[in-house]
């Protein structure tokens, strides 16, 4: 099938999307009557709906060692696509991992389009302490930069198509801030990225998490397992870090005050917020880019979303009203996440021109 009997199929125009479009217009999203409000839409879609078509999503598992004496674990989804196919990248969000819902969701949808996905993990994300005294943080261009050119590389050497990239929460802002610092030369690794529900103002998003039913709920939640985390790191390393004050932090500014922003090169938490934010690059971007926020998303808020005037010709913004914190759920109760992968994803190979193979009608 040929892009352009795609992009009727789909609803897609293969022209470039100009920015500052609020909505997807040829497959809006439209919360069910039965889900109402933004925690509700970010909590249920990640424990009850359906995330795929078919059978249990499987993977294969490779580990790239990086540069820095440390390694990254990628896995990859199997079976592999057809030869020729493209290739999606995902990056995940904090403390996430290829069995995240919205992972398995991508990956469902892959696998019925014929396209290839790989989820790199995060530093310490891949269920085993990586080695080095670092982690991971929201404006790692420097990693997203070299795990596309390892990835551009396999593709290439395969006989590949095109690579495609879409970051979720804290995997978009690194995204996009790695597309926005990259400029022109993105387009030899990328054909197009996209955002999903990305803190793009990092300062903000943070802020939002420690308030109310946030700060009970999520960073109660996140904190659990990032201070496990970081205790590991600080037996593998002792000194690296004041036990104390990790024991004191109640929150996430807390948190990347003592350990996230100093273990990165940053002088503090409102030091790593400012320097990694994609916001300010947004206009710098020059690959056709995708930035998908709800406006009820409970972890960033509306407030804080760009608007056409702040980012350039080649980013579209897709913010509606309702959606929550990746979740757009949608049909009957328990529901599906299907609309995500199929609206983003159909975007993204609407953008990159490349054949495509009609799915599923439910993914």
């Amino acid at each position: 099938m040929r892009a352009a009997a795609f992009s009727r199929k789909s609803g897609f125009s293969a022209r470039r999307a100009s920015a500052g479009s609020y909505q997807n217009r040829s497959d809006p999203y439209r919360a069910p009557a039965w889900l109402p409000g933004g925690q509700l839409q970010t909590l249920w879609p990640a424990l009850h709906a359906r995330r795929v078509a078919g059978p249990r999503i499987a993977y294969r598992r490779e580990r790239w060692d990086t540069p820095d004496g440390d390694f990254v674990d990628v896995d990859w989804l199997e079976p592999a696509a057809p030869a020729g196919a493209p290739l999606l990248v995902l990056f995940h969000g904090l403390e996430g991992s290829s069995r995240s819902h919205y992972a398995e969701a991508f990956a469902g949808w892959a696998r019925s389009h014929g396209v290839g996905l790989a989820v790199p993990h995060f530093r310490g994300c891949s269920g085993e302490p990586n080695r080095a005294p670092r982690a991971y943080h929201s404006g790692d261009f420097a990693e997203v930069g070299w795990l596309l050119a390892r990835f551009q590389g396999a593709q290439r050497a395969r006989g590949g198509g095109p690579v495609l990239a879409v970051g979720v929460s804290l995997g978009g802002n690194a995204l996009l801030r790695w597309a926005g610092e990259a400029g022109v030369s993105a387009g030899t690794l990328v054909a197009a990225v996209a955002a999903v529900c990305s803190p793009l103002d990092l300062a903000a998003g943070a802020q939002a998490i420690g308030r109310g039913f946030n700060r009970q709920v999520y960073t109660r939640l996140f904190l659990r397992s990032m201070k496990t985390k970081a205790r590991a790191k600080l037996a593998q390393h002792p000194g690296l870090f004041d036990a104390g004050r990790l024991r004191a932090a109640r929150d996430l500014i807390a948190f990347d005050d003592l350990f996230t922003a100093p273990l990165h090169g940053f002088a503090g938490a409102g030091d790593y917020y400012r320097r990694a934010s994609a916001k300010p690059v947004l206009a710098d971007i020059r690959v056709p880019a995708l930035a998908l926020n709800a406006q009820n998303d409970p972890f960033v808020p509306a407030a804080s979303l760009p608007r056409a005037g702040e980012v350039g010709r080649h980013v579209t913004l897709w913010q509606p009203p309702e959606g929550g914190h990746v979740g757009f759920c949608q049909g009957r109760a328990p529901g599906h996440v299907f609309w995500l992968p199929r609206a983003v994803g159909g975007w993204l190979l609407a953008q990159a021109e490349v054949p495509a193979r009609a799915g599923h009608a439910s993914s």
